[in-house]
């Protein structure tokens, strides 16, 4: 199955459908190619909205969590945007039709290194990926405009609340990882943060350190 127009079409009708209004993101998943970030067995269902696996034990998320996800964060053009959890790299291509700048990290070095040969054979210039411990966030680059974690944690992680600048978002599922997590948004204000839950979601958990690869 390609992204034709009829696989577009079906797309962006099961996005609106779980509440995807945003013209903006519809036009970023509509660009993005899902299938550009699937490999083997389950290329074919690139366009279905389910998590699928992808290597080292990890998951690229249902397209419409990926965009209210994205919808949850409000990216204005000029933001500089921090992703935790490059994963397949699917979410941090949304995220670069809407940002200015898209920095992404992962723990496992093989999921960086074939996110960043997709990110350059679709000519995706503004995001920058690496390897590290994405729970630390990434001080070099700090404060940002915007914090996306694509892990759950078991509450927002200190290091990246600290690395959002005052009037910033960070969209986080929060929740221990074998039961049902939450969605939040976290917005910081001068006074302090102010969380709004949004919806349950399921995640892989948020881990320290590198992975083995």
């Amino acid at each position: 199955m390609s992204f034709d127009a009829t696989a577009k079409m079906q797309f962006l009708f099961a996005l609106r459908s779980k509440g995807v209004t945003d013209k903006s993101v519809l036009n970023a998943m509509e660009k993005i190619d899902r299938g550009a970030f699937i490999q083997g067995l389950f290329a074919d269902r690139a366009y279905e909205d389910m998590p699928l696996p992808i290597a080292c034990g990890q998951t690229i998320s249902q397209p419409s969590v990926v965009a209210l996800m994205t919808q949850a964060l409000r990216i204005s053009p000029r933001d500089k945007v921090l992703e935790v959890g490059t994963g397949s790299g699917y979410q941090a291509a949304i995220l670069s039709q809407l940002a200015r700048r898209v920095y992404t990290v992962d723990r496992h070095a093989r999921l960086v290194r074939e996110a960043k040969a997709v990110f350059e054979a679709l000519g995706l210039v503004n995001i920058t990926a690496f390897t590290a411990d994405g729970s630390h966030g990434w001080t070099e680059q700090a404060p940002f405009d915007r914090i996306i974690v694509t892990a759950a944690a078991e509450d927002p992680p200190g290091p990246l609340l600290a690395q959002l600048k005052i009037g910033g978002i960070m969209v986080v599922p929060v929740g221990q990882s074998d039961t049902v997590q939450s969605l939040i948004r976290v917005t910081r204000h001068e006074t302090g943060f102010e969380y709004d839950e949004l919806r349950p979601v399921r995640f892989v958990p948020l881990l320290e350190g590198l992975g083995r690869d």
